[in-house]
């Protein structure tokens, strides 16, 4: 599923981001360019990161 629409990015575009060790919503943006236009996603890039068994609660 699209997490991002501006930038394309699907929900395991971002579990990977994860899982390679980004640990807040800035570190997933660099990595995939989730976040990064309008923003609007941010609070489904925090969920997945806290959902991951690697991710930290960091919320930046």
């Amino acid at each position: 599923m699209y997490v991002c629409l501006c930038a394309g990015v699907t929900s395991q575009q971002v579990i990977d981001a994860v899982a390679a060790g980004a640990s807040n919503t800035k570190q997933v943006g660099e990595l995939t360019g989730a976040g990064t236009v309008c923003g609007r996603c941010k609070n489904n890039i925090r969920a997945l990161i806290a959902a991951a068994p690697t991710g930290t609660q960091s919320l930046t």
